[in-house]
């Protein structure tokens, strides 16, 4: 059997952190989840997980700032980023993607939407 990707979740809000390992773990990935974004960064350096679930609005450090972070390591070149907001205008889409993240979603977001997502990033 192949090993599972592996994906991190940021997210300071723990129900919407509670959806998204619930989401993670039925399609079969392992996760992790840090709550602020002073300690994304050192585990995203640590794990190098496939798949970063990036909320932009954190504690401390926005997930802006976390993504231009891992575009600036080239040993992190393989994460796959996907920034999720409450604010999705384009001009936020535009940003997040302008720093190098893999896919944008607005949030509230569709189970099916984020799955479908996760599952482009993720490959087969």
């Amino acid at each position: 059997m192949p090993p599972l990707h592996s994906v991190l979740v940021v997210e300071d809000e723990d129900n919407i952190a509670t959806a998204l390992e619930y989401l993670v773990t039925r399609e079969g990935y392992a996760h992790d989840r840090v709550s602020s974004g002073a300690d994304a960064l050192t585990r995203i350096r640590a794990t190098r997980p496939d798949l970063v679930l990036l909320d932009v609005m954190l504690p401390e450090v926005s997930g802006y700032d976390i993504c231009d972070g891992v575009r600036r390591d080239p040993a992190l070149a393989a994460v796959k980023i996907l920034m999720m907001t409450a604010r999705g205008s384009a001009s936020e889409r535009r940003r997040g993607l302008a720093l190098g993240a893999d896919g944008f979603i607005t949030k509230p977001f569709e189970l099916n939407a984020l799955r479908a997502e996760v599952r482009r990033l993720l490959g087969p």
